[in-house]
Formats: structure tokens, C-alpha cells, sequence
């Protein structure tokens, strides 16, 4: 039972700190940092993955779920911001 405290206080803690490094970031850096950072979004997803694979309790498997389907979506939501950010410095004749 201590463990899922402790899991859920490092869940808030990364939460915290993340929207307060995201939130500091200027909106015109905002896609170009988040393109280069897809890599962290895809070991987040396996994190996510294993600690719904150690999961004991039904409220340690719905965290941890909720977990690898935020994590999913916030990998495919960077790449599809990167493909879109790479059209828009296409020319009009390379474009589909």
C-alpha cells in the first residue's frame, strides 16, 4: 500500500514540474522543442507499460492504464505536430 503513496507522490511531483518547465518554454520554441523530444514521449509509454505490468491493486491497473494512454497519446500527438511543422517548410509543389 505504501508503494502506490509513493508512486502516486512521483506521478505528482513529474506532473508538477513538467507543466512548470513547459509553461517557461516561449510558444515559438514550444514545436521544434517538442519534435525533438519524441524520444522521451516513447520511454515514457514503456515506463508507463511496465509499472502497469507490476501492478497489484485495481487502483494501481486503472493509474497505470490511464498512464499508457496518456503516454500513447502524447507520442503520437508529437509526432503528428512534428509532420505538421515539417509541411509548412515544404515548397507547394512538394506538398501531397
Amino acid at each position: 500500500m505504501i508503494t502506490g503513496f509513493i508512486a502516486l507522490y512521483i506521478f505528482m511531483l513529474a506532473a508538477f514540474t513538467g507543466y512548470e518547465v513547459i509553461s517557461k518554454v516561449p510558444v515559438i520554441l514550444h514545436t521544434p522543442l517538442m519534435s525533438g523530444s519524441n524520444f522521451v514521449h516513447g520511454i515514457v509509454l514503456v515506463g508507463a507499460m511496465v509499472a502497469l505490468g507490476h501492478a497489484d491493486t485495481s487502483v494501481e491497473r486503472v493509474v497505470g492504464f490511464l498512464g499508457v494512454v496518456l503516454a500513447a497519446g502524447n507520442a503520437v500527438g508529437g509526432y503528428v505536430v512534428t509532420e505538421r511543422m515539417l509541411e509548412m517548410f515544404k515548397s507547394s509543389g512538394e506538398r501531397r
